[in-house]
């Protein structure tokens, strides 16, 4: 690959700047946001950076290899775009954007149950979407929506586990964002504030629940979930769905335990971006002690708090055999416009690519053997 700094890197607090200038604050807001204070949040990008790794110099210098495999695919690196609701809402078009680069890439593009484009139009781009289940209230609902899910082809199902509660989070309540986001004089104020993000949203259309819409209340627009997950729920999807199953949220040896029990094929190490728990550990901190226990039982992977190529090289040489990015992608939309989010995934690429050719190593599964300082 040839590398171009000037063209191909822009840091990525430039691209939030950029995209917080564009989205209306309150939407901005609920992009940004953990909850509570923004302690865990803080600490999941903080304690990923204090991971580090050991350069090997005097050896035979090769070119780093950023394919990995899984579940029976090679993917062109080692990171996919995480699950957003809401994608339409903060900008624009933007979940489009994003399966579409996912798709000519090569990497895993994950659909969130409240993005705002249908199952079939965003795993047709993305040539093969991973789907994250919020968990609908009654069974016969599920049912319909994993139906749906198989029926549009992807092959991967995720379960959402760390939403038990909805999380407290200040600003939301303050702006009236919900599901769908109150439409008051405020915020319409503050989306007028921001003529090109007005402009996109007529051209393409007010932005809606697609996924959802046909499964709506008509009552009161509302979608009814049961996020409190348990063994018997996870068995019936289990049994019902025939890909591979992924358990994401995972902050415990004990659900690692119970995800391989119920027959799970991978999880996602994760705090929900530090949006659930402000009281729990980092991403990180949990991910050590999960590998060192079950590594090589279960497919492990992690998001939260990864910013950049080397935070993703860290992530794996502690364990992870993949990693999900989930803000950055949507600050490079917003920045950016339709090339956001190719312009990402070569960042992220050749970032990742030098740390790799930087300490000497070729391969992404012998980045363990860089580790030096892991949080476990």
């Amino acid at each position: 690959m040839k590398t171009s700094y000037k063209n191909d890197y822009i840091p990525t607090e430039e691209l939030r700047k950029r995209a917080k200038s564009k989205i209306p604050k309150f939407i901005f807001e609920y992009l940004e946001g953990g909850c509570n204070e923004n302690i865990n949040l803080a600490k999941n990008s903080k304690d990923v950076r204090e991971i580090e790794l050991k350069p090997i110099y005097i050896t035979e210098h090769k070119e780093a290899n950023l394919k990995t495999e899984l579940f029976g695919r090679t993917y062109n690196a080692p990171f996919g775009i995480a699950p957003m609701g809401l994608q339409g809402f903060m900008w624009p078009n933007a979940a489009e954007i994003m399966a579409k680069a996912a798709g000519e890439n090569n990497i895993p593009f994950l659909i969130s149950t409240l993005t705002t484009a249908t199952v079939e139009r965003l795993n047709e781009l993305a040539g093969g979407a991973w789907f994250q289940l919020y968990h609908p209230k009654g069974a016969e609902l599920r049912d319909k929506l994993i139906k749906k899910v198989e029926a549009a082809g992807c092959p991967v199902l995720v379960l959402i586990i760390d939403m038990p509660t909805k999380a407290y989070k200040s600003w939301d309540i303050r702006n009236g964002f919900d599901m769908p986001p109150e439409m008051s004089v405020k915020n319409i104020l503050q989306m007028m504030s921001r003529p090109e993000w007005v402009l996109r949203t007529l051209y393409h259309g007010k932005p809606s629940f697609s996924i959802m819409k046909p499964f709506e209340d008509p009552a009161n627009r509302q979608f009814h979930f049961d996020h409190k997950l348990d063994e018997r729920k996870i068995l019936e999807i289990r049994d019902m769905w025939k890909g591979k199953l992924v358990i994401k949220g995972v902050s415990s040896e004990e659900d690692t335990e119970t995800a391989i029990k119920l027959g799970a094929d991978g999880i996602i190490v994760s705090n929900h971006g530090g949006r659930q728990l402000d009281a729990g550990q980092s991403a990180i901190a949990t991910l050590g002690p999960i590998v060192k226990k079950y590594e090589g039982k279960i497919k492990i992977m992690m998001d939260s708090g990864l910013r950049s190529g080397p935070d993703v090289a860290r992530a794996l040489a502690s364990g992870a055999e993949f990693t999900f990015l989930g803000r950055n992608f949507m600050y490079a939309v917003a920045a950016l416009g339709t090339e956001g989010a190719n312009h990402m995934i070569r960042s992220l690429t050749i970032q990742l690519k030098q740390v790799m050719e930087q300490i000497s190593c070729v391969q992404v599964s012998d980045l363990k053997n860089h580790l030096v300082k892991s949080r476990d």
